[in-house]
């Protein structure tokens, strides 16, 4: 309960300093955050570029390279040429990568001091970190012509076009950046599921859990019949709302927008509610525990390890595939499994999302940049068919090798490692995780690519993607009275989620549910709605989306 206080007792806090930390980072930007006037490098003595070519490949320098690169995520793996995957990297590419982790205070500071990385990842493509990335990135376009042009063989044309600022220049590129035709091949694997621990689910004789009387129902069960068990998990909330928000509305399928195309909010979607309703229902029970709104990211992945949870919605399956994994290879038969789970109380099919066409991790290479003609060259490296065969399923004859038919495999000892022992493949391969510029459709090539632990769950998704490309950047831009005024609601609705959940009785949850309705009048909704559906038609004739 102690780390419940904490966290609630913080909440009234968190508006004030999401605002500070936006206005710093807006600063930063608009002062130029560093040097205005790229790096010139001389390529004399070192290559003569050819399109045809990958400049790492031509590159003559000896000196080795030492590049900082921050990366906005504090849980980011830092170590570097250690592990197959970048020690294969370093080498081929000559270059030393020293990693740096931390938060948007860190960004700001970065910023505002003007001491900038030379490469940089960040993860809101709404920030003004992206939208004025013109004041301290180098356009990566220009970068090609000069330095690699090869790099237009492997980047991906309508992402390029997707993250063109208003100068008609292009300065980041995302790992996971999903086009129609991707969706269209198959090959992007679904990435939520509803799972359950496979010998609860037989014990239990294949309970139903599809409408909110029935899940309330084998909830009930699992607390009585697995006492040790917390019958229902969720990932954690932290700042955010975990699985239960967005992930939840596209489970049970609610719409994208209005029947006539505008922005429609989907937190208060009747059917989502009645399932908001529920879960409270599930935890005035006890059959969901407080623990699970308090847990951050490891105190989450400690449960899914050791299976405490009876069953999951489970967002981010790729990303839990290691914990997983360990929990089924140390308990044979008692694996998680996905099932159908929560269902619409009106008809709707889910409609599962992914990274859509802005991808996850957004690449940067700044103006403080100590050789760009290096940088531009691990871009293009990463986003090869060699790097991309790298990253996935390391060097060919060590790790994996390659069939008669396109396919790749795993050799014998590396897939025992990985089967048997998540953490030594983890820490001594990383495949799979050094994913800075990675793509599903490179995954495809192998069954190896996803742990065993995950395969059924994607196997459950087939079916049930739906781009959600029209809400993709669409919140107001920073800076603006609609943007303060979003983030101040995104705010109150992730406390205003848990307290709902958390409600002692219906009064309470309809109480709570009056109060963030009264917060939206509030706060300029109705200016915020208008501007997202300005940008939802927008993102759909840049689409070509009718």
């Amino acid at each position: 309960m102690i780390k419940m206080t904490k966290v609630l007792g913080t909440k009234t806090l968190k508006p004030a300093l999401l605002l500070m930390a936006a206005m710093l980072v807006a600063a930063g930007c608009s002062s130029g955050g560093g040097s205005t006037k790229a790096v010139e490098v001389s390529l004399d003595n070192r290559y003569t570029v050819d399109p045809e070519t990958p400049a790492w490949q031509l590159d003559k320098k000896e000196e080795t390279t030492d590049l900082t690169w921050y990366v906005n995520a504090d849980w980011w793996n830092t170590d570097f040429g250690k592990d197959v995957v970048t020690k294969k990297i370093k080498e081929d590419l000559n270059i030393n990568i020293k990693f740096i982790t931390g938060d948007d205070t860190k960004l700001n500071t970065f910023f505002a001091g003007g001491d900038m990385p030379d490469l940089l990842t960040i993860f809101d493509s709404n920030s003004p970190v992206v939208q004025k990335a013109s004041t301290w990135a180098l356009p990566l376009n220009e970068l090609a012509e000069k330095y690699d042009p090869y790099f237009n063989k492997v980047a991906a044309a309508d992402t390029l076009n997707w993250f063109q600022l208003k100068d008609g220049k292009t300065y980041g590129y995302p790992n996971y950046s999903n086009t129609q035709a991707d969706y269209d091949s198959g090959n992007i694997p679904a990435k939520t599921a509803f799972v359950i621990r496979k010998d609860v689910y037989e014990a239990l004789g294949s309970p139903d859990f599809g409408t909110p009387e029935a899940f309330q129902k084998t909830m009930n069960e699992i607390k009585s019949k697995f006492p040790d068990m917390i019958p229902f998990g969720f990932n954690a909330i932290g700042e955010g709302t975990g699985s239960l928000g967005d992930a939840l509305q596209d489970f049970i399928g609610v719409p994208l927008e209005t029947e006539d195309g505008k922005f429609y909010n989907r937190n208060l979607d009747e059917d989502y509610l009645t399932w908001l309703r529920t879960l409270n229902a599930v935890y005035r029970d006890g059959a969901i525990s407080d623990d699970s709104f308090a847990d951050d990211g490891t105190g989450f992945e400690e449960k899914v390890k050791s299976g405490k949870y009876a069953a999951m919605l489970l967002d981010g399956t790729p990303q839990q595939g290691g914990n997983l994994q360990i929990f089924m290879s140390a308990n044979p038969g008692k694996e998680y499994m996905a099932v159908d789970g929560p269902q619409s109380t009106v008809g709707h099919q889910p409609t599962l999302n992914q990274s859509g066409i802005t991808g996850w991790m957004i690449n940067y290479i700044t103006k403080n940049c100590k050789d760009p003609a290096k940088a531009i060259q691990i871009f293009t490296y990463l986003l090869s068919e060699e790097g991309q065969k790298l990253m996935n399923y390391g060097v060919e004859g060590v790790t994996y090798k390659s069939n008669p038919d396109g396919t790749v495999e795993l050799l014998p000892e590396v897939k025992d490692l990985q089967l048997n022992n998540a953490d030594k493949f983890k820490k001594d391969y990383r495949m799979g995780e050094f994913m800075f510029f990675g793509h599903d459709r490179h995954k495809a090539l192998s069954k190896d690519a996803f742990p065993e632990s995950i395969k059924q769950m994607q196997e459950w998704g087939k079916g049930k993607l739906k781009p959600h490309f029209i809400l993709e950047n669409i919140n107001p831009d920073q800076g603006t009275p609609e943007a303060r005024g979003q983030t101040a609601i995104n705010t109150n609705w992730n406390t205003t989620l848990v307290s709902m959940i958390r409600a002692k009785d219906e009064a309470a949850f309809d109480s709570t549910l009056a109060d963030h309705k009264a917060f939206l009048d509030k706060n300029n909704w109705s200016k915020i709605v208008e501007v997202r559906s300005e940008k939802m038609k927008a993102n759909k004739e840049k689409l070509g989306i009718k």
